[in-house]
């Protein structure tokens, strides 16, 4: 039997195609690669920078320190938001691919040429238990 008459195992039946993500999904993905570059810092600087030297322009120092502050929060709360959402599906995305090289090794290991080797056979049963472990705990 090789490759092409083995029957896919459940861990293996995803939709591949990336195109199928939403708009929301899409922007994520964008904004979570901003976000990880330099650029991304340096403007971050820049913009406390130019808070820091705009004191004199404000007449209210607790007005000044509010703007910031405002800023900030509604930043980092978005910011919080879509990076949790992109580290979930990359945790997801993560977990399949072990899940898949895990039933590709339990298979290779219940293949005829180790149907002798009862420790062999054991170890596959543990391998094949373990798949989707994240899920019962």
């Amino acid at each position: 039997m090789d490759a092409t008459d083995h029957e896919r195992s459940p861990a293996a039946d995803t939709d591949l195609e990336a195109d199928d993500r939403g708009i929301f999904d899409q922007f994520v993905e964008g904004a979570h690669t901003k976000v990880s570059q330099a650029p991304f810092f340096v403007g971050c600087v820049v913009v406390i920078a130019v808070w820091l030297v705009s004191v004199p322009l404000w007449a209210d120092l607790k007005a000044w320190q509010v703007a910031i502050h405002t800023v900030t929060s509604v930043t980092t709360l978005l910011l919080i938001a879509l990076l949790e959402n992109a580290g979930r599906r990359s945790e997801e995305a993560e977990a399949e691919k072990l899940n898949i090289l895990a039933e590709a090794l339990s298979a290779l290991m219940t293949s005829r040429a180790f149907a002798d080797d009862t420790e062999l056979q054991k170890a596959a049963e543990l391998l094949r238990d373990s798949v989707g472990l994240e899920e019962r705990h």
